[in-house]
């Protein structure tokens, strides 16, 4: 590394542009943008697809192989990696060696840098076999932004069409010249471009090799949104976008209510990918109710107005102040329902135009829309960070089936309890480990979760039946008649014993204690049904 570069002279705060270079693949604004550098009399000089562009439309321009002296080469991969350029760009105004250089070698100074790079994106998107990949990754417009962004003390880098109105602005502002401010916020911009860019060829890269957990990872995420605080207000919070696009919290269209906060999209999120493990053609109509992250009331049923009171009878105490996600088209009926207690946000698919209004009349209530439902066995990764790194891991897209399981007791489940347990089963696959679902008729009649022991989480989801059902004048407990999931195995016999407490008649869990025996013989003295999944569904 040399320092020869360095300059006791400071950076000036305004430059006043002589000479730009215009290199895009998205084409918008081009012509207006170029337009306004020529009427400051700015020379411009550009490359390919955009010179013919701009000369096109009559515009007055130098092409880049008449600039340099040499044409463009092996098929376009050639055209900007010149020193006349990189000199023009990288050159310190104030250092004298760089100034004698320069004019010894004709190098004029390149003073804006307008340049995006080949739609690599778009291109992987597409389904483009590998070498039509490979070409499309830019190698010049990477270097001439980065050059530019390092050279920020005498150089404007801008990287997107969203940047124009912001220069123009500058240029207006300063009479034609471009503050030092302005200049190191758009380099900051450049670099996190560049790394964006790379960070996705990287990303494509490894999964071309078939390497699911790379040596190095690099993560690239675009900010949608500052929030007004984070988890508690005296932390900051913001969300972020992944490149991919799909039906998402991130990504739903807010139709109403104020400002999500953090943990809106955080109890959204659970919701959403909840109602996700119930597909409305295979399943139902299907609610799910969230606090906290955590389901206090799921139901499948013939509408959604029923589902709706079916999932609001597990636990109405919980329910207030949650965010109820939908695997349909919310109507009317069902948003007048949801209408009668305070509920902070809806996420649904879509709404129709009477749901809107009827919402419209809770000012505060956030409808999201998502324009469809999340693949729950759409498999990927995901992340979280802990002190110091991150844990990374493939997602929990496992879902049992009657075929896939085994049934360990004497007594086979009925067909009812069979539907029974594996609605229970995915239901409890969203649950806060260890978790604990009570299901009867494709509802939750309790929900336990979050416990340090699996025993109370048992107890605790029964005394929350117990109590709903008193709340509501029933003379039995919800949960007689029951069945019940597991998130993993019974490591003792006494949490099977609460659920058999509780009511419930047959039990669904992976199955894997060494104390399987014992449990399975409880199970056999009690007279329950008990299934094997082989299948655990740990969510901390």
């Amino acid at each position: 590394m040399s320092l020869h570069a360095v300059s006791t002279v400071p950076a000036p705060d305004l430059v006043k542009p002589v000479r730009a270079l215009i290199s895009v693949s998205d084409k918008t604004q081009l012509i207006e943008i170029t337009r306004a550098l020529r009427n400051l009399n700015v020379e411009v000089l550009s490359t390919g697809g955009s010179a013919k562009a701009l000369e096109a439309e009559g515009m007055m321009i130098t092409e880049v192989g008449s600039f340099t002296g040499f044409p463009e080469m092996m098929d376009g991969r050639v055209k900007t990696l010149h020193p006349k350029i990189h000199g023009g760009i990288l050159q310190v105004r104030t250092n004298t060696q760089h100034q004698f250089q320069a004019t010894e070698h004709n190098i004029p100074p390149i003073d804006i840098v307008i340049v995006n790079l080949y739609p690599f994106a778009a291109t992987i998107d597409k389904g483009a076999d590998f070498a039509t990949s490979i070409e499309n990754i830019d190698i010049g417009g990477p270097a001439l932004i980065r050059a530019g962004a390092k050279n920020h003390d005498f150089v404007t880098v801008l990287t997107s069409p969203s940047q124009y109105a912001g220069l123009l602005e500058e240029l207006k502002k300063n009479d034609g010249a471009i503050g030092l401010n302005f200049r190191k916020k758009c380099a900051a911009e450049a670099f996190t471009h560049t790394a964006a860019y790379d960070a996705m060829v990287s990303t494509w890269f490894a999964g071309q090799l078939g390497d699911e957990y790379p040596e190095t990872i690099t993560l690239s995420y675009t900010r949608k949104q500052m929030l007004r605080y984070g988890e508690n207000p005296h932390q900051k919070g913001a969300v972020y976008l992944s490149r991919k696009s799909e039906p998402c919290v991130a990504r739903a269209e807010q139709v109403q209510g104020k400002e999500l906060s953090y943990n809106n999209y955080n109890d959204a999120d659970a919701a959403f990918e909840l109602a996700s493990e119930f597909p409305p053609q295979t399943c139902g109509p299907t609610i799910a109710i969230i606090k906290h992250a955590n389901p206090c009331g799921v139901a499948s049923a013939k509408d959604y107005v029923t589902a709706y009171k079916l999932a609001l009878a597990c636990d109405p105490v919980s329910a207030f102040g949650g965010v109820i996600a939908i695997n349909g088209k919310l109507d009317a009926a069902t948003a007048t329902a949801i209408s009668d207690i305070f509920t902070e946000v809806i996420i649904a698919p879509e709404a129709d135009d009477e749901a809107r209004k009827i919402i419209a009349a809770k000012k505060n209530l956030r409808l999201l829309l998502t324009h469809g439902m999340a693949d729950a066995k759409r498999g990927g990764a995901t992340l979280r960070s802990i002190a110091g790194g991150l844990l990374l891991q493939s997602r929990d897209d496992g879902q049992a089936s009657i075929e896939g399981w085994k049934i360990v007791t004497k007594r086979k489940p009925t067909d009812d309890e069979a539907r029974d347990m594996l609605f229970a089963f995915r239901v409890g696959k969203h649950v806060k480990s260890n978790a604990i679902v009570y299901a009867k008729n494709q509802a939750t009649v309790g929900v336990g979760a979050g416990q340090m022991s699996r025993v109370d989480s048992a107890r605790i989801a029964a005394w929350k039946a117990a109590e709903a059902a008193k709340n509501a004048g029933l003379t039995d407990t919800l949960t007689k008649g029951c069945v019940v999931a597991s998130d993993a195995f019974f490591p003792f016999a006494d949490g099977l014993l609460a659920a058999v407490e509780a009511g419930a008649t047959a039990v669904i869990q992976p199955g894997g204690s060494v104390r399987d025996d014992e449990v399975i013989a409880a199970a056999d003295k009690a007279g329950l049904a008990m299934v094997f999944t082989g299948l655990r569904h740990f969510r901390h």
